[in-house]
C-alpha cells in the first residue's frame, strides 16, 4: 500500500510540474530531469529461504545398499588362502544337521544373519513330513527366496562345500532359490578413478 501511495504522489507532482512549465523545449528538459529524479527501482520480492530446502555442499549416502546394487561399494578382498572367499556383499550359507535344514544370508562383516529360514520354525515345520529330507531343503529355499526379495536382496554369493554339492538336497535347495528369483552370483566391483 505504501508503494502505491508513493507512486500516485510522484505522478501528481510530475503532472503539476508539467502544467507549470509553458515553454516547449524547457518543458521536455524539466520533465526528463524530474522523471529521472523521481523514478525508483521496481519493488521486488525477496525469496524466503527455508532451512528444509537448503542443499548441503557435501552429500553423504546413508544407504549402503544403494552402492551395493550399483556394484560401487568396497568389497574386502581378504587373503587368497582363506576359504570361503571373503569378497562379497551378501553370502548365503546352507547348513544341514541330522534333524534340521537352516539357510542364512549374511552381510559382509556381520555375524548376525540378515535373513534366515529353518525347519525349526513352526510355520515351515508343520507343512513338512520330515525336517531333514530333500523336500525340506526345497521348502527352505523357497521361503528364503521370498524373504530375501521382500528385504530387497536379489544377488548373493553361494559357496557350496565341494563334497556336499552333489547331494540331492543341496541341488533342490539351489534350484528352489534360483526359481524364487535370486541370483547366486554378485556383479564385479566397479572401480571409479578419482
Amino acid at each position: 500500500m505504501t508503494v502505491l501511495g508513493e507512486l500516485t504522489r510522484n505522478v501528481r507532482v510530475l503532472l503539476g510540474q508539467i502544467q507549470r512549465c509553458t515553454h516547449g523545449g524547457i518543458v521536455i528538459n524539466q520533465y526528463l530531469k524530474s522523471v529521472r529524479r523521481m523514478s525508483q527501482a521496481a519493488y521486488q520480492l525477496q525469496p524466503i529461504i527455508d532451512n528444509n530446502e537448503a542443499v548441503k555442499p557435501l552429500f553423504v549416502n546413508r544407504n549402503p545398499r544403494n552402492l551395493e546394487q550399483m556394484a560401487l561399494a568396497v568389497k574386502d578382498r581378504g587373503w587368497k588362502s582363506t576359504w570361503p572367499c571373503q569378497k562379497f556383499y551378501h553370502r548365503l550359507v546352507l547348513s544341514r544337521s541330522q534333524k534340521h535344514v537352516t539357510a542364512e544370508v549374511f552381510a559382509y562383516g556381520d555375524p548376525v544373519p540378515v535373513v534366515s529360514c529353518s525347519t525349526r520354525e513352526w510355520a515351515v515345520k508343520q507343512e513338512l513330513a520330515s525336517t531333514h529330507c530333500v523336500a525340506a531343503s526345497q521348502a527352505v529355499g523357497e521361503v528364503l527366496a521370498q524373504r530375501c526379495r521382500q528385504a530387497g536382496i536379489t544377488r548373493m554369493v553361494y559357496r557350496h562345500i565341494p563334497w556336499q554339492y552333489r547331494s540331492d538336497s543341496v541341488q533342490s535347495f539351489r534350484t528352489a532359490v534360483k526359481e524364487g528369483g535370486l541370483t547366486l552370483s554378485e556383479p564385479r566391483q566397479k572401480y571409479i578413478g578419482t
